[in-house]
Protein backbone atom coordinates (compact mmCIF):
# COMPACT_ATOMS: atom_id res chain seq x y z
CA UNK A 1 0.00 0.00 0.00
CA UNK A 2 1.33 3.72 -1.00
CA UNK A 3 0.20 6.78 0.02
CA UNK A 4 1.15 10.03 -1.46
CA UNK A 5 0.52 13.10 0.59
CA UNK A 6 0.07 16.46 -1.30
CA UNK A 7 -0.89 19.57 -0.65
CA UNK A 8 1.42 21.81 1.80
CA UNK A 9 2.51 24.82 1.40
CA UNK A 10 2.98 28.27 3.48
CA UNK A 11 -0.22 30.10 4.00
CA UNK A 12 -0.75 33.24 6.29
CA UNK A 13 -3.33 33.22 9.25
CA UNK A 14 -6.70 33.17 8.87
CA UNK A 15 -5.66 31.06 5.51
CA UNK A 16 -6.58 27.93 4.06
CA UNK A 17 -5.33 24.94 2.56
CA UNK A 18 -6.38 21.47 0.96
CA UNK A 19 -4.39 18.54 1.46
CA UNK A 20 -4.36 15.72 -0.48
CA UNK A 21 -4.24 11.45 0.17
CA UNK A 22 -4.21 9.31 -2.73
CA UNK A 23 -3.70 5.55 -2.23
CA UNK A 24 -1.78 4.92 -5.45
CA UNK A 25 -1.30 1.53 -4.75
CA UNK A 26 -2.76 -1.31 -2.86
CA UNK A 27 -6.28 -3.01 -2.67
CA UNK A 28 -8.60 -0.58 -1.16
CA UNK A 29 -10.95 -2.12 1.31
CA UNK A 30 -14.20 -0.24 2.27
CA UNK A 31 -13.88 -1.42 5.70
CA UNK A 32 -10.46 0.94 5.99
CA UNK A 33 -9.91 4.15 7.96
CA UNK A 34 -7.98 6.89 7.01
CA UNK A 35 -6.84 9.44 8.97
CA UNK A 36 -4.73 12.42 9.22
CA UNK A 37 -2.23 12.95 11.89
CA UNK A 38 0.46 15.78 11.85
CA UNK A 39 4.10 16.81 13.86
CA UNK A 40 4.96 19.81 14.81
CA UNK A 41 9.18 20.39 15.49
CA UNK A 42 9.78 18.76 18.79
CA UNK A 43 6.71 17.51 19.45
CA UNK A 44 4.85 14.37 19.33
CA UNK A 45 2.43 13.05 16.66
CA UNK A 46 -1.19 13.81 17.14
CA UNK A 47 -4.48 12.94 15.50
CA UNK A 48 -6.48 15.46 13.38
CA UNK A 49 -9.21 13.46 11.68
CA UNK A 50 -10.31 10.12 9.84
CA UNK A 51 -13.03 8.80 8.24
CA UNK A 52 -13.42 5.47 6.56
CA UNK A 53 -13.91 4.83 2.97
CA UNK A 54 -17.31 3.32 2.96
CA UNK A 55 -19.43 5.81 5.73
CA UNK A 56 -19.56 9.49 5.88
CA UNK A 57 -18.40 8.92 9.80
CA UNK A 58 -15.91 11.56 11.01
CA UNK A 59 -13.84 12.00 13.75
CA UNK A 60 -12.27 15.16 14.73
CA UNK A 61 -9.45 16.57 17.42
CA UNK A 62 -10.57 19.22 19.56
CA UNK A 63 -7.86 21.39 18.38
CA UNK A 64 -9.17 21.21 14.86
CA UNK A 65 -12.79 20.60 15.44
CA UNK A 66 -14.97 23.13 13.46
CA UNK A 67 -12.27 24.20 11.61
CA UNK A 68 -11.11 21.39 8.90
CA UNK A 69 -12.79 19.18 7.53
CA UNK A 70 -12.29 15.50 6.15
CA UNK A 71 -13.91 13.70 3.00
CA UNK A 72 -12.97 10.95 0.65
CA UNK A 73 -13.36 10.48 -3.03
CA UNK A 74 -13.87 6.59 -3.45
CA UNK A 75 -13.66 6.84 -7.10
CA UNK A 76 -9.98 9.11 -7.03
CA UNK A 77 -9.08 6.71 -4.11
CA UNK A 78 -8.37 10.09 -2.40
CA UNK A 79 -9.21 11.73 0.63
CA UNK A 80 -8.86 15.47 1.68
CA UNK A 81 -8.18 17.08 4.44
CA UNK A 82 -9.75 20.83 4.05
CA UNK A 83 -8.06 23.49 6.67
CA UNK A 84 -9.78 26.61 7.15
CA UNK A 85 -9.10 29.30 9.91
CA UNK A 86 -5.68 28.40 9.84
CA UNK A 87 -3.06 28.91 13.46
CA UNK A 88 0.38 29.35 13.63
CA UNK A 89 -0.38 26.25 16.35
CA UNK A 90 -1.18 24.42 13.03
CA UNK A 91 2.00 24.69 11.43
CA UNK A 92 3.24 20.64 11.30
CA UNK A 93 4.00 17.82 8.87
CA UNK A 94 0.82 16.34 7.99
CA UNK A 95 0.58 12.65 7.44
CA UNK A 96 -2.00 10.72 6.12
CA UNK A 97 -2.23 6.78 7.50
CA UNK A 98 -4.38 4.07 6.86
CA UNK A 99 -5.73 1.52 9.32
CA UNK A 100 -8.35 -0.60 10.00
CA UNK A 101 -9.57 0.78 13.86
CA UNK A 102 -11.60 3.56 14.45
CA UNK A 103 -8.60 4.89 16.49
CA UNK A 104 -6.94 8.38 17.39
CA UNK A 105 -3.61 6.21 18.24
CA UNK A 106 -1.09 6.16 15.51
CA UNK A 107 -0.23 3.14 16.53
CA UNK A 108 -3.29 1.85 15.02
CA UNK A 109 -2.34 2.74 11.41
CA UNK A 110 -0.14 0.42 9.45
CA UNK A 111 0.46 2.16 6.59
CA UNK A 112 1.46 5.78 5.76
CA UNK A 113 2.56 8.38 3.14
CA UNK A 114 5.60 10.30 3.56
CA UNK A 115 4.19 13.68 5.00
CA UNK A 116 3.54 17.44 3.19
CA UNK A 117 4.39 20.08 5.19
CA UNK A 118 2.06 23.04 6.22
CA UNK A 119 3.64 26.46 7.80
CA UNK A 120 1.26 29.26 9.13
CA UNK A 121 2.79 32.45 9.52
CA UNK A 122 1.84 34.70 11.72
Amino acid sequence: VQLQASGGGLVETGGSLKLSCTQASGRIFSSAVMAWFRQAPGKEREFVALTRWSRDSTLYAGSVKGRFTISRDSARNTVYLQMNTLKPDDTAVYYCARGIQWSMQSSEYNFWGQGTLVTVSS
